[in-house]
């Protein structure tokens, strides 16, 4: 199964007040290892940002005034989550400003249902504490030191690795055959091969000359 972990920076806390995304980045993996497919753009976000949101991700107006606008780069994002699904932290934030973007441009939106959201995930969990991706990040010891400002291709390289541990799998497993499993555990195991292969007569007298060598060599 192929996953699609997407996050983004904005101007600003809801598109209603005309805030806009300035930063969308998505890693793909298939059954939780990364393909090395990226998608990362840095967008223009055709109004100004705000002090608060440029103290949290660090993109000025002055920078962000030469990028690709949404409508540049829309169809190569929808082209790179191709309906998979999607893993978002806090969906509810990420996916209305995307599908708003969209909607401007006349385009289809993406589906809710092909979203997992990990924040839900984190709360039904380990309920009453904090589940940002920072404090989950802590949780687990996964390594913050490269976060300095909020990053969104760097959040999902750290969504990946909560989601694995939220999942409870630690580390992505390889299976040679999903259709073995262990009795009494949702782990797959390798199903190795049970066929003999016999030596044929001159493999075994060359066997037996190496065998008489080495001990010549060793023992006397």
């Amino acid at each position: 199964m192929t996953e699609i972990f997407l996050d983004i920076e904005t101007t600003g806390l809801s598109f209603k007040d005309n805030h806009r995304i300035v930063e969308v980045a998505c890693i793909e993996t298939k059954e939780l290892i990364p393909t090395k497919r990226i998608f990362h753009k840095i967008i223009n976000p055709e109004r100004n940002v705000p002090d608060e949101a440029f103290k949290i991700h660090g993109f000025s107006t002055e920078f962000l005034r030469d990028k690709p606008k949404f409508k540049e780069i829309a169809d190569e994002l929808t082209n790179f989550i191709n309906g998979n699904d999607l893993i978002i932290h806090n969906a509810p934030f990420d996916l209305p400003f995307i599908n708003h973007e969209l909607k401007i441009l006349k385009k289809d939106i993406l589906s809710k249902n092909k979203v997992i959201d990990t924040l839900e995930l984190a709360r039904g969990k380990y309920p009453g504490v904090s589940n940002s991706l920072d404090a989950l990040c802590k949780r687990f010891n996964i390594d913050l030191s490269r976060r300095i400002k909020h990053n969104a291709i760097l959040d999902c390289e750290l969504l990946r690795e909560v989601y694995i541990y939220l999942l409870d799998a630690k580390e992505p497993k390889l299976s040679f055959d999903s259709k073995v499993e262990q009795k009494k555990s949702s782990k797959k195991i390798l199903n190795y091969s049970t066929k003999v292969v016999n030596p044929s007569e001159e493999e075994l007298k060359n066997h037996d000359k190496f065998l008489k060598s080495e001990l010549k060599k060793n023992y006397f």
